[in-house]
Protein backbone atom coordinates (compact mmCIF):
# COMPACT_ATOMS: atom_id res chain seq x y z
CA UNK A 1 0.00 0.00 0.00
CA UNK A 2 3.17 2.46 1.03
CA UNK A 3 3.97 2.01 -2.91
CA UNK A 4 1.11 2.66 -4.17
CA UNK A 5 0.53 5.61 -1.83
CA UNK A 6 4.53 7.00 -2.89
CA UNK A 7 3.80 6.41 -6.98
CA UNK A 8 0.34 8.46 -6.56
CA UNK A 9 2.27 11.33 -5.24
CA UNK A 10 4.85 11.12 -7.31
CA UNK A 11 2.59 11.19 -10.09
CA UNK A 12 0.26 14.05 -8.52
CA UNK A 13 3.12 16.27 -7.79
CA UNK A 14 4.68 15.36 -11.37
CA UNK A 15 1.56 17.29 -12.83
CA UNK A 16 1.50 20.17 -9.72
CA UNK A 17 5.48 20.95 -10.34
CA UNK A 18 6.09 20.77 -6.80
CA UNK A 19 8.56 18.96 -4.52
CA UNK A 20 8.25 15.44 -3.60
CA UNK A 21 9.98 14.11 -0.32
CA UNK A 22 10.25 10.34 0.00
CA UNK A 23 10.02 8.77 3.67
CA UNK A 24 9.17 11.44 5.27
CA UNK A 25 7.46 14.75 5.56
CA UNK A 26 10.88 16.86 6.36
CA UNK A 27 13.70 15.29 3.84
CA UNK A 28 17.57 16.75 4.21
CA UNK A 29 17.31 19.88 2.55
CA UNK A 30 17.32 23.15 5.03
CA UNK A 31 13.81 25.08 4.62
CA UNK A 32 15.28 27.85 3.25
CA UNK A 33 16.69 25.62 0.47
CA UNK A 34 13.56 23.58 -0.74
CA UNK A 35 12.50 26.02 -3.34
CA UNK A 36 15.60 24.53 -5.28
CA UNK A 37 14.33 20.79 -4.68
CA UNK A 38 12.59 18.83 -6.84
CA UNK A 39 12.79 15.69 -5.33
CA UNK A 40 14.10 14.42 -1.85
CA UNK A 41 14.81 11.64 0.64
CA UNK A 42 14.26 11.66 4.42
CA UNK A 43 17.63 11.52 6.51
CA UNK A 44 19.07 8.84 8.15
CA UNK A 45 16.91 5.62 6.30
CA UNK A 46 20.73 4.07 5.49
CA UNK A 47 18.95 3.17 1.75
CA UNK A 48 19.75 4.65 -1.34
CA UNK A 49 17.88 5.37 -5.07
CA UNK A 50 18.59 2.34 -7.58
CA UNK A 51 18.83 2.69 -10.82
CA UNK A 52 17.30 1.43 -13.82
CA UNK A 53 18.58 -2.19 -14.92
CA UNK A 54 18.92 -1.82 -18.74
CA UNK A 55 19.87 -4.63 -21.18
CA UNK A 56 20.04 -2.40 -24.20
CA UNK A 57 22.07 0.75 -23.24
CA UNK A 58 19.61 3.55 -24.83
CA UNK A 59 20.36 5.38 -27.60
CA UNK A 60 18.51 8.65 -29.87
CA UNK A 61 16.86 11.77 -29.61
CA UNK A 62 14.84 11.36 -26.13
CA UNK A 63 18.09 10.36 -24.47
CA UNK A 64 18.94 13.14 -21.96
CA UNK A 65 22.68 14.63 -21.03
CA UNK A 66 22.39 13.16 -17.18
CA UNK A 67 20.55 9.75 -17.65
CA UNK A 68 22.07 7.31 -15.22
CA UNK A 69 21.47 3.63 -15.66
CA UNK A 70 23.14 -0.24 -14.59
CA UNK A 71 24.50 -1.35 -17.78
CA UNK A 72 23.09 -4.89 -18.06
CA UNK A 73 23.68 -5.43 -21.55
CA UNK A 74 26.31 -8.11 -20.12
CA UNK A 75 25.09 -9.82 -16.90
CA UNK A 76 28.70 -10.82 -15.83
CA UNK A 77 30.08 -7.26 -16.49
CA UNK A 78 27.57 -5.05 -15.52
CA UNK A 79 28.15 -0.90 -14.70
CA UNK A 80 26.80 2.01 -13.38
CA UNK A 81 27.13 4.72 -16.06
CA UNK A 82 25.94 8.38 -17.02
CA UNK A 83 25.39 9.98 -20.26
CA UNK A 84 27.06 13.11 -21.40
CA UNK A 85 26.05 13.54 -24.60
CA UNK A 86 29.60 13.59 -25.94
CA UNK A 87 29.70 11.01 -29.66
CA UNK A 88 32.44 12.94 -30.93
CA UNK A 89 35.73 10.92 -31.71
CA UNK A 90 33.93 7.47 -31.43
CA UNK A 91 33.09 8.13 -27.93
CA UNK A 92 29.63 6.70 -27.26
CA UNK A 93 28.62 9.65 -24.86
CA UNK A 94 28.35 7.23 -21.90
CA UNK A 95 30.75 7.27 -18.77
CA UNK A 96 31.42 4.56 -16.47
CA UNK A 97 31.22 5.71 -12.76
CA UNK A 98 32.18 2.27 -12.00
CA UNK A 99 35.83 2.84 -12.86
CA UNK A 100 36.30 -0.19 -15.12
CA UNK A 101 34.93 -2.60 -12.10
CA UNK A 102 32.56 -5.13 -13.72
CA UNK A 103 30.10 -7.03 -11.46
CA UNK A 104 28.24 -10.27 -12.23
CA UNK A 105 24.59 -9.33 -11.55
CA UNK A 106 23.09 -12.49 -12.78
CA UNK A 107 21.32 -13.79 -10.13
CA UNK A 108 19.99 -10.38 -9.33
CA UNK A 109 18.72 -10.11 -13.05
CA UNK A 110 16.55 -12.78 -12.48
CA UNK A 111 14.41 -10.75 -9.93
CA UNK A 112 14.11 -8.09 -13.30
CA UNK A 113 11.19 -8.15 -15.74
CA UNK A 114 12.02 -10.30 -18.43
CA UNK A 115 11.70 -8.41 -21.94
CA UNK A 116 10.27 -10.94 -23.46
CA UNK A 117 7.37 -11.49 -20.86
CA UNK A 118 6.34 -7.98 -20.12
CA UNK A 119 5.38 -5.65 -22.76
CA UNK A 120 6.87 -1.80 -22.36
CA UNK A 121 5.22 1.43 -23.09
CA UNK A 122 8.39 3.40 -24.13
CA UNK A 123 6.12 6.41 -23.57
CA UNK A 124 5.47 5.74 -20.06
CA UNK A 125 7.01 8.08 -17.38
CA UNK A 126 7.15 10.20 -14.32
CA UNK A 127 7.75 13.81 -14.82
CA UNK A 128 8.47 15.41 -12.05
CA UNK A 129 8.49 18.86 -12.30
CA UNK A 130 6.84 19.76 -15.72
CA UNK A 131 3.90 18.71 -17.20
CA UNK A 132 5.81 17.07 -20.63
CA UNK A 133 9.18 15.86 -21.23
CA UNK A 134 10.75 14.60 -24.77
CA UNK A 135 13.92 13.14 -22.67
CA UNK A 136 13.73 9.28 -22.62
CA UNK A 137 13.37 7.42 -18.70
CA UNK A 138 11.09 5.95 -16.37
CA UNK A 139 11.36 8.85 -13.77
CA UNK A 140 12.45 12.13 -15.41
CA UNK A 141 12.84 15.57 -13.39
CA UNK A 142 12.65 17.98 -15.34
CA UNK A 143 13.79 21.87 -14.01
CA UNK A 144 15.93 25.04 -15.08
CA UNK A 145 15.96 25.78 -11.56
CA UNK A 146 15.89 22.70 -8.93
CA UNK A 147 17.59 19.26 -8.79
CA UNK A 148 17.28 15.89 -7.35
CA UNK A 149 18.72 15.64 -3.52
CA UNK A 150 20.22 11.92 -3.49
CA UNK A 151 19.24 10.25 -0.11
CA UNK A 152 22.02 10.83 2.20
CA UNK A 153 24.01 8.32 4.51
CA UNK A 154 27.00 8.63 6.74
CA UNK A 155 28.64 5.20 5.60
CA UNK A 156 28.02 2.73 2.57
CA UNK A 157 28.61 0.36 5.30
CA UNK A 158 25.99 1.16 7.48
CA UNK A 159 23.86 -0.48 4.03
CA UNK A 160 22.07 -3.72 4.34
CA UNK A 161 22.58 -5.87 1.24
CA UNK A 162 22.74 -3.00 -1.09
CA UNK A 163 21.28 -3.82 -4.32
CA UNK A 164 22.62 -3.71 -7.50
CA UNK A 165 22.64 0.04 -9.07
CA UNK A 166 22.12 2.09 -5.72
CA UNK A 167 22.99 5.14 -5.80
CA UNK A 168 23.79 7.83 -2.30
CA UNK A 169 25.43 10.40 -1.53
CA UNK A 170 27.72 9.89 1.66
CA UNK A 171 27.84 12.98 4.17
CA UNK A 172 30.65 11.86 6.73
CA UNK A 173 33.23 14.90 7.85
CA UNK A 174 35.69 15.09 5.31
CA UNK A 175 35.13 12.29 3.00
CA UNK A 176 31.88 13.49 1.61
CA UNK A 177 30.90 11.97 -2.31
CA UNK A 178 28.68 10.10 -4.75
CA UNK A 179 28.57 6.29 -4.10
CA UNK A 180 27.83 3.93 -6.56
CA UNK A 181 27.05 0.41 -6.06
CA UNK A 182 27.35 -1.92 -9.25
CA UNK A 183 26.66 -5.09 -7.43
CA UNK A 184 30.45 -5.91 -7.13
CA UNK A 185 31.63 -3.05 -5.04
CA UNK A 186 31.10 0.76 -4.61
CA UNK A 187 32.99 3.13 -6.47
CA UNK A 188 33.36 7.04 -5.09
CA UNK A 189 33.28 10.17 -6.30
CA UNK A 190 34.60 12.98 -4.55
CA UNK A 191 33.92 16.77 -5.78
Amino acid sequence: MKNILSVAAIVISGHISSQVIMGDAIGTAPAGQKVSVLLEFATGQNKGIILPYVRTMPTGTGLAEGTIVLDATNQAAARVKYYNGVTTGGATGWVDLSFGHDANISSSMTLQPNALAVTEDPAAKVIIGADVSTADGVLVLESLTKAMILPIVSDTNNIPDPAPGLMVFINKAGAKRLAVYNGGGWTYWKP
